[in-house]
């Protein structure tokens, strides 16, 4: 067959140019146009161009945006993330649309009030369009129609509720969405509309709608404004949050137990313990345990955020007596060891105040102090000056002793009466346990945005920490004894055990026991011998895969299962996850999707209404990426997202689960993984597209894992047989060949 080679000036198909972008353009009435879009000229001559096509004047006062759920507007600023095949829409301008709706909401008709206030509440979503509306002091009139509306349709609210509650619920969305954006400081609102939204969550219980943005709304203000916390703190009151726990709506709890964080995390230092007491005297541990907890329905991530927050927000009022020292002049707080002294050992009648007795008794205290496990037996409140823990341990100690005194004399006798030298000092171990249990609880420390790792056994008591460190040093003592530890030298037999304790404590809590008792039934069964089964276990006989053949081995099927790890990255990219999108309000729940196409070849992604229950389809997602056109994958401080100004970028938890893929000059695609495992699995397969190195700690430890199960598998048939570190000599020739012979 003969070839035909074209001349050099015949039209060859070559790829369209990077800033050429095919899509299909809709208006009203017409048939939709395909053009191609060129990035380079200005957005303004594009539009003139579309309404060239159609003969349409006044091209200034139209815009494109695209033809999706979202209705966002295309600007200079966002234009490249148009996609080839994207349907975008020619309509009125931002600001000419923002003017009309404007107008609509003032309508003195009812119906088109309301469709007015429902396109404004889809509309404001969109920061162009909501930066226009806020330039016509649109935040103004909505505040101004909330606080009069209740007066004004007073008389309609009989005869038209729904379309009452439904106006007001349209009115509070715009107002969510558009103070979302963070373009308005929320210092601005009047007392009169922070009553009226307060009045919401009581008038309102039955309305979700209302209620939930009233909520949000009113948990906004206390979190942004230090002048709007003291308002709504005046306005609200936890009697008046309780009720809505007690719902079955899982979404309105959810929304008070926001509302009820951020009063307790504004509140100032000295009204803190206040706002905590009366939390206790409202019972809302045992509301939230009954009516959340163990309700029969599964607990979604932001509320077991929120149960999280709670959880860190009661833990740090602990912070105060943690870093407080004991002040050794203070008889109040002496007279706390001696009644510790007093528990223990059942102390007669004091003996005459004469100059001998007092030696006596001077010689008598100092001796049980000793046998209490103190470091300074003269003066055991020299003991407390260190912080952390500070005077929390005496207190821990205190709270054992009264109320598990069996338990507490059995081992302070027990240890005090050993001859052995293994006695486990009570008071030196409770203060080393109850800064190792602050620690583990990270008391002091401020929530993170995205964790919720909250323990439903906290909520069992209303003295959680003081039952954990009761239940914990009866562990501590427990372990000291198998571990046949001495107090000779104390700071090593400590460092040992408090490892092994802390291990113990660490995987009990792992397997989130509902209560306590569960808890302690849990440790029981992490005794140090089963330590020691599972530590071997892990290790997996680490020192018989040292040997250079199991090495050579190792270094052959590596390859193998790396290539196992990237294949299993790839399919979860596959599959796709859901990322939230954060901001300054967490509680406006804002999610999209990304997945990797089966071939490999392009990411898919999409904003969605919720979060999803399963996969996303890809004709579902409307913003394609092809892998090719990806230049890198950054993580952490190097994020665009995490360079801009705002309190994400001081989140020590969502930096380490950021990351962004770069493409083009200057497109950007930016991640906050849900958890770490989808960081690694994100981080590890976009990397693994790239042709680059998987270097999580995730691939480092399924590679550990994969590696020592196929080393095990491959060498079940030597079992009980020695294996040598060098290879076996290969033996002389034979003297003769006699032995062979030719089959044929």
């Amino acid at each position: 067959c003969p070839v035909v080679l074209a001349p050099e000036n015949s039209s060859v198909a070559m790829p369209p140019p990077a800033d050429i972008v095919k899509v299909a353009i809709e208006w009203p009435g017409a048939f939709p146009k395909l053009m191609e879009i060129d990035q380079k000229k200005p957005l303004s001559s594009i539009i003139k161009e579309v309404c060239d096509g159609w003969s349409l004047a006044n091209h200034d006062q139209f815009a494109l945006q695209h033809a999706d759920s979202s209705n966002f507007y295309i600007t200079e600023k966002n234009r490249n993330e148009i996609k080839n095949g994207a349907i975008l829409r020619l309509t009125t301008s931002p600001a000419q649309n923002a003017q009309q709706l404007h107008e609509r909401i003032q309508s003195s008709s009812m119906d088109a009030k309301l469709e007015a206030l429902k396109d404004l509440a889809n509309y404001s979503r969109d920061v162009t369009f909501a930066q226009e509306f806020i330039n016509l002091d649109g935040i103004s009139l909505l505040t101004q129609m909330v606080e009069s509306g209740t007066e004004r349709y007073q008389k309609l609210q009989k005869i038209m509720k729904p379309c009452f509650g439904d106006m007001l619920s349209f009115t509070l969305t715009a107002f969510v969405e558009l103070m979302d954006h963070g373009i308005v400081s929320w210092d601005t609102f009047s007392v009169a509309f922070i009553k009226k939204i307060a009045s919401y969550v009581n008038k309102f219980a039955s309305d979700i709608s209302i209620l939930q943005r009233s909520l949000a709304i009113l948990e906004s203000m206390v979190l942004n404004s230090h002048d709007l916390y003291q308002k709504v703190a005046q306005e609200i009151t936890i009697g008046q949050l309780i009720p809505h726990l007690q719902g079955t709506d899982q979404e309105i709890q959810t929304y008070t137990i926001a509302v009820i964080n951020a009063l307790f995390l504004k509140a100032p230092d000295d009204k803190r313990q206040e706002m905590a007491n009366i939390l206790a005297q409202k019972q809302l541990r045992s509301i939230i345990l009954t009516h959340v907890i163990r309700a029969q329905r599964a607990i979604n991530n932001e509320m077991a955020h929120q149960l999280y927050v709670l959880q860190v927000l009661t833990f740090n009022l602990l912070e105060d007596r943690m870093m407080t020292k004991m002040d050794p002049q203070d008889q109040a707080q002496r007279d706390i060891i001696f009644e510790l002294r007093r528990i223990a050992f059942d102390a007669e009648s004091e003996p005459n105040n004469s100059s001998g007795s007092m030696e006596k008794r001077k010689s008598m205290y100092t001796r049980d102090y000793k046998k209490l496990g103190f470091i300074n037996h003269v003066n055991p409140a020299m003991d407390f000056t260190q912080t952390p823990p500070g005077m929390l341990a005496l207190d821990n100690m205190l709270y054992f002793a009264k109320h598990h005194q069996d338990a507490y004399i059995r081992i302070v006798l027990e240890n005090s009466s050993r001859e052995d030298k293994h006695e486990c000092p009570f008071g030196r171990s409770s203060i080393e346990l109850t800064k190792m249990l602050c620690e583990i609880l990270k008391v002091g420390e401020l929530p993170s945005e995205t964790c919720n790792d909250f323990h439903p056994m906290f909520f069992t008591h209303d003295r959680s920490f003081e039952e954990f460190f009761c239940i914990c040093i009866q562990l501590l003592n427990k372990t000291w004894k198998e571990m046949r530890a001495t107090s000779e030298d104390f700071n090593k037999a400590r460092k040992r055990v408090m490892q092994v304790v802390k291990e113990q404590i660490m995987r009990a809590l792992t397997t989130k026991p509902s209560s306590l008792d569960q808890f302690k039934s849990k440790l029981q069964n992490l005794s140090y011998t089963e330590i020691l089964k599972i530590r071997q276990s892990e290790r997996m006989n680490q020192e018989d895969f040292q040997s250079r053949p199991i090495l050579e081995l190792k270094e052959k099927i590596q390859p193998e299962i790396l290539e196992l790890i990237k294949q299993q990255r790839l399919n979860r990219l596959v599959e796709g996850t859901c990322f939230r999108k954060l901001n300054s309000r967490r509680r406006q729940d804002k999610f999209w999707y990304c997945r990797l196409s089966p071939n490999h070849k392009v990411l898919h992604y999409g904003d969605l209404e919720e979060s999803p229950q399963g996969e996303v389809p890809h004709d579902s997602l409307q913003d394609k990426l092809p892998v090719a056109d990806i230049k890198a994958v950054v993580t952490g401080k190097d994020c665009p997202h995490m360079k801009e100004k705002g309190a994400l970028k001081q989140n020590k938890e969502v930096l380490e689960l950021a990351f962004s893929i770069l493409y083009d000059s200057s497109g950007q695609l930016n991640f906050i993984a849900p958890d770490k495992h989808e960081y690694c699995v994100w981080t590890d397969g976009l990397n693994a597209l790239l042709g680059k190195d998987m270097l999580s700690d995730l691939t480092r430890n399924d590679l550990d894992t994969l590696l020592s199960m196929e080393i095990k598998l491959r060498l079940l048939d030597l079992e009980n047989i020695q294996i040598p570190d060098a290879p076996p000599p290969i033996p002389k020739e034979p003297s003769n060949y006699d032995f062979v012979y030719d089959c044929n």
